[in-house]
């Protein structure tokens, strides 16, 4: 059943025409797709269509199950490779925008995290304080949906989600369909690892130790650069990013102090540092310890701090200030430079701070969001030299870690059989069985992503301070998006058309016009190849092709062979992307037919599958 929410909202935004015309069902389960093409459409639903994708949107909802489960599904941009990674956020206000923020977002942290893996998100709308059998059911539903996305895209947990629905989603569609999975699945669970939260701690161990490089710009003149035990840093948001910051930065030997936190009970303040065991501790028995930790220590007495200071105004801890804030907590608007926006705090509220490492998610590719987000750089990064290390750069350990339950493959011999998908009790037996040789995978996940994520996220810091010192009026965000687009164009430059190839719809050349043109409708696509029932493709026919054959009267009783294009512009599997982009190019086409040797249908590259002309022209400039 839709939710009413969802409901709702497609009902405001969409004609009814189109929400039937557009409606794909499949035993229950309703879809409703839209691609880079549906440029208009997509801009009711508050998506704007650039340079990199979205590459699908899909609005979808289970009715097989009495309970509402729906939501929505956008993978962004698969230039760095399939399946598109990115976790499924559940509230209840989710909308298409919002979700395709969180994609693009996922786009950049992929290529930031130099992973082969291409940006997506998903959203389920679902009604606040679920059961938890109600809450395993709309996951369960859930999954369902995203079967038939399976290729394009992996899920792993957000706000509302979990390590345990990623299981459920693995013991629906099987292991290779999600990620971030639990240890007895041999995942690499982010959460309990703290993969993000590792990220930020590297971030800013590296931005320290490049820190004296920055004194070459005029705002970093007077920098001052106390020694690491002497560190002081504040933690907005004290969830699983922000107590894992505070844990492992308080396991070193000499640590900095963590001198302010907030959550949604108030803020913290306490200059000689806070308690981080204490803290710890109290978040064991209760999600908001700000308020608990105070009155533990009323008026800082026995406390050791006795400049202790506690709030109920929790955005009040970001006039604070410090060495380094980490915002942590899930809201992407932390800083503007008015309230209009209405910011966690205003630029000229807030405390000092020499640098910022983003662990919360705050990139948007709205237009308006980017331009304030360029305002307020000028203000903080070059007025007042504050030091901010973009979201998707350092908080890419998560994805970092889950992506690596694709990149060392589950061994075909411990994959869920097909015949026990969908069935809990046999597969938790299955994992039981299959327990030892699970739990030496993880572990060989873990050992594997910590390295990658050490590598990629100090090269990160330094290519961000080269890229500034390189160009003093470069933002940080500027930079941030240079180095994730580059790495997309680079890695585009050793592909070849196999590796990023779609299926393509056909018709057989014995098929009428009538029918070629249903397939077109049931595919919602433009273009088909026409095969021989051997296989071999002896031609192209497109909406175009059809309207013009309709046009002149030649569509009544015609076979498809009548009105196809005969002159066929393919590619070979082995094909380099630029060659393939050149073709799209030179000869003005939609998609390009990948044919084999023997001449059979492999699969299509289209247009908006690639990651557009813009990344490939910034790739041959860099070439020349």
């Amino acid at each position: 059943m839709i939710p009413k929410r969802m409901n709702d909202y497609l009902r405001d935004n969409l004609p009814e025409h189109l929400l039937q015309s557009r409606r794909i069902e499949d035993d229950g389960l309703v879809y409703l797709e839209f691609t880079s093409q549906d440029v208009e459409l997509l801009h009711r639903l508050g998506i704007e269509v650039d340079n990199l994708g979205p590459r699908l949107v899909v609005c979808l909802w289970n009715e097989r199950s009495p309970l509402e489960i729906g939501g929505y599904l956008i993978v962004d941009n698969v230039a760095m490779g399939l399946p598109s990674m990115g976790g499924i956020r559940m509230l209840p206000e989710v909308t298409p925008a919002a979700i395709h923020n969180l994609a693009r977002g996922m786009t950049l942290k992929n290529a930031a995290g130099d992973l082969p893996y291409g940006g997506g998100k998903s959203g389920i709308v679902a009604p606040a304080n679920l059961s938890a059998a109600h809450h395993a059911e709309v996951i369960r539903g859930f999954a369902q949906l995203l079967r038939r996305y399976v290729r394009l895209y992996n899920p792993g947990p957000d706000v509302g989600t979990n390590d345990q629905d990623m299981k459920t989603i693995a013991i629906e569609n099987g292991l290779d369909a999600a990620v971030s999975k639990p240890v007895e699945m041999g995942g690499n669970r982010i959460d309990q690892l703290g993969a993000a939260a590792g990220g930020c701690v590297i971030a800013l161990e590296a931005l320290y130790r490049e820190a004296e490089r920055l004194r070459g710009l005029p705002q970093f003149r007077n920098l001052q650069i106390p020694s690491w035990d002497q560190v002081s840093v504040i933690v907005q948001g004290f969830g699983a990013v922000g107590a894992n910051v505070a844990k492992f930065l308080s396991e070193q030997n000499p640590s900095p102090r963590i001198v302010g936190i907030s959550d949604a009970t108030g803020y913290l303040y306490c200059d000689s540092g806070l308690d981080v065991g204490l803290l710890l501790a109290l978040r064991k028995q209760t999600p908001f310890i700000a308020k608990p930790y105070y009155l533990a220590h009323p008026e800082g007495q026995d406390s050791g701090c006795p400049a202790l200071k506690f709030s109920s105004a929790r955005d009040d801890l970001l006039r604070e200030s410090a060495f380094a804030l980490i915002p942590a907590a899930p809201q992407a608007n932390y800083l503007d430079v008015d309230e209009s926006s209405k910011p966690s705090m205003t630029v000229d509220k807030m405390g000092r701070w020499t640098m910022v490492i983003e662990g919360a998610n705050t990139y948007s590719p709205d237009p308006k969001r980017k331009a304030a987000r360029r305002r307020m750089e000028r203000k903080v990064y070059q007025e007042r030299g504050t030091l901010i290390a973009t979201d998707y750069l350092v908080n890419s350990g998560g994805v970092i870690f889950a992506a690596h339950e694709r990149s060392i493959p589950t061994p075909r011999d411990l994959r869920i059989p097909d015949a026990m998908l969908g069935n809990r009790d046999a597969v938790e037996q299955w994992l039981k069985d299959h327990a030892a040789q699970f739990a030496e995978l993880a572990e060989k996940r873990r050992v594997a992503a910590e390295k990658k994520r050490n590598e990629v996220i100090r090269r990160n810091m330094i290519e961000l301070v080269d890229g500034l010192i390189a160009d003093e009026d470069a933002l940080p965000c500027q930079v941030a998006e240079s180095i994730s687009i580059r790495r997309i164009a680079r890695n585009e430059s050793l592909r070849v058309a196999s590796d990023v190839m779609i299926e393509m719809a056909t018709t057989q050349v014995t098929c009428s016009v009538q029918d070629a043109a249903r397939t077109l409708i049931e595919k919602n696509t433009d273009i088909l190849s026409v095969v021989t029932p051997e296989g071999k493709v002896v031609g192209i026919v497109t909406d175009w092709d059809i309207t013009q054959a309709a046009a002149r009267g030649q569509i009544a009783g015609a076979r498809v062979d009548a009105v196809m294009t005969r002159d066929l512009v393919s590619c070979a599997p082995t094909d380099n992307i630029l060659e393939v982009v050149t073709k799209l190019e030179q000869h003005d086409i939609s998609a390009l037919p990948v044919i084999s040797p023997e001449g059979q249908l492999l699969g299509a590259i289209t247009a908006n599958l690639l990651a557009t002309r813009t990344l490939y022209r910034l790739l041959l400039g860099e070439q020349q």
